[in-house]
């Protein structure tokens, strides 16, 4: 599957979770094409990167989707980045900006190298806060990875560890 066709299976929904925000809703693509989904987000790192992981983490709620399948097809360990009050302590929480308000995510205690996914990089809060979650709560965060890029993060920096490894999105 090329990414017209991936693509065309995101739906727009204006006004969602607040008035004036356009959510990409990718739930369509998953339910009728996750193989194809992972075989396009597992094309955007080397096989040999691969040996540099130890686990996968995967951002509540969709990222946990995309995470685990990577984490089952590699022979990974997968690791939960959810929203506050979901996991039993000891946690490490982090809170950062949302375009519509603010949110803090939490993950348990932990070591190793982590591959960071998540479903759709907009302003890059989220992934921004997550990725500092991990090196807080004792992870090495060796890549990130999203299904979809949607262009509208200013000067979001993928951090020096990474080359950009997304889909890109354009309406």
């Amino acid at each position: 599957m090329d990414s017209t066709q991936l693509k065309s299976l995101i739906v727009d929904v204006p006004d969602f979770p607040v008035l004036g925000i356009l959510f990409r809703d990718v739930m369509p693509l998953l339910r009728d094409h996750l193989a194809g989904t992972l075989s396009a987000l597992d094309g955007l790192l080397a096989p040999g990167a691969w040996a540099d992981i130890d686990y996968v983490a995967g951002i509540e709620s969709r990222g946990f989707i995309l995470a685990a399948g990577l984490a089952i097809k590699h022979g990974k360990g997968f690791v939960p980045v959810r929203k506050q009050g979901k996991l039993p302590p000891p946690v490490v929480d982090y809170s950062y900006a949302l375009e519509y308000g603010t949110g803090t995510l939490e993950m348990q205690l932990g070591r190793g190298r982590i591959l960071l996914v998540d479903d759709v990089l907009a302003t890059g809060g989220t992934l921004t806060g997550a990725a500092e979650l991990c090196s807080a709560a004792g992870y090495e965060v060796k890549d990130l990875m999203v299904l979809l890029d949607i262009g509208i993060a200013p000067g979001f920096s993928w951090r020096a560890i990474t080359p950009k490894r997304a889909l890109s999105y354009a309406p």
